[in-house]
């Protein structure tokens, strides 16, 4: 696992960089097709309702927001098989209002979110509204990159004789990798290609950090890390990270969809791309099951840490910063599982808290890494 007398083969630390920034450029191209797929949402939409009342034999074209009004109240006084299946936009220069009306007056009539029509369900499952091309072409592209980074992670790790999370680039490099790993393996089994902006967005963010900001050469562990609880105590840190980071997402949006289902309510126009969002309790609860198993990963690498620092510096706890702020992110998640669980918090209240939480992550591995010099100053960075 550590081999600190191995030689570093450059040879392949240099294909091992190489393919860090082949592999960000995919990434990036990724985060312009989930953003385009965005900000496409209308057409897209318009689409998928079109297909799916043609499958239902039910097309109708919505002129107006009068008419809108009228085919909703159809809808209301429909049978639960066919409430609220949705009316396609209006053709033409009318098809944008339309379709906002038509979602305002049906959310206002407790006709609800997209999945009424098909085009997203509150439990993330796959429907027939998945038929978005420019989305599925963006997963494509995010496996490409994921298969790029992978190789060239490995080859880090292979060029050193060591895990390849010693300094703060290659955590940075790993921690990406390992987000963009937990979200392809969502994707297999739940549609969370509303978030890809949000996730792809992030790991861009960290690429380019690690690459241009905290380029570091391949070289051995300094003696504190050359500890197997390195690859315990980090490996689950990163995990933890990668769901606190889909959580944190989800809140983002979950304050966007809440905010659209009262303008909706209001019968004012909102984004037509949150309809193709579950609806802001869905969001909600699904938040606090991922961040449920996040905080127990946490308690982990919390205990882990501890363990580590009694061997290698001869006390659990040294108020380190970098130990102090693990500790207050700890803390920030166990009063949102406890607020969200036991005292009532709901809605934005608990989606800022999750918000809070992943914020504080970021500045751990960030500002503390950087900034605050101590024990676990590894960062690899020039002193």
């Amino acid at each position: 696992m550590f081999n600190p007398t191995a030689p570093v083969n450059e040879q392949l630390a240099l294909y091992s960089d190489l393919f860090m920034l082949i592999a960000a450029l995919v990434y990036a191209a990724a985060f312009i097709l989930f953003t385009v797929d965005m900000a496409t949402s209308s057409a897209t939409i318009r689409r998928l309702e079109e297909d799916l009342a043609a499958q239902r034999g039910d097309v109708r074209f919505v002129p107006d927001r009068e008419a809108a009004r009228e085919a909703v109240g159809a809808g209301v006084g429909a049978s639960a098989g066919s409430a609220g299946a949705g009316v396609p936009a209006a053709s033409g220069s009318t098809a944008g209002a339309a379709t906002g009306a038509a979602w305002a007056d049906s959310r206002a009539s407790g006709l609800g979110t997209g999945s009424d029509t098909g085009l997203v369900d509150d439990d993330m499952d796959y429907t027939g509204g998945g038929r978005r091309p420019i989305a599925n072409v963006a997963v494509a592209v995010l496996a490409t990159g994921w298969a790029l980074h992978a190789f060239a992670v490995v080859a880090r790790g292979l060029a050193a004789s060591r895990v390849p999370w010693g300094n703060l680039y290659e955590f940075m490099t790993s921690g990406a990798l390992v987000i963009t790993t937990v979200y392809l393996l969502f994707l297999f089994r739940k549609d969370l290609r509303f978030v890809g902006t949000f996730v792809t967005g992030l790991v861009v963010a960290m690429m380019c950090a690690a690459t241009m900001g905290f380029p570091t050469p391949v070289g051995h562990l300094q003696p504190p890390l050359q500890s197997p609880w390195l690859v315990i105590h980090v490996s689950i840190a990163v995990l933890a990270t990668a769901l606190f980071t889909l959580t944190a997402a989800m809140s983002m949006l979950q304050l966007l969809q809440d905010r659209a289902e009262k303008r909706a309510a209001a019968g004012e126009p909102t984004w037509s791309f949150l309809r193709l969002v579950p609806s802001s309790d869905s969001l909600e609860n699904w938040s606090f099951r991922i961040n449920a198993v996040g905080f127990v990963m946490w308690t982990f690498t919390l205990i882990a840490g501890a363990i580590w620092a009694e061997a290698a510096w001869g006390r659990y706890w040294n108020w380190d910063t970098k130990e102090v702020w693990t500790f207050v992110i700890w803390v920030v998640y166990a009063a949102y599982l406890h607020a969200r669980a036991t005292r009532g918090w709901t809605g934005a209240r608990a989606a800022w808290l999750s918000i809070v939480g992943f914020l504080c992550i970021v500045f751990n591995y960030t500002i503390v890494n950087t900034y605050f010099p101590g024990l676990h100053s590894y960062a690899g960075l020039p002193s």
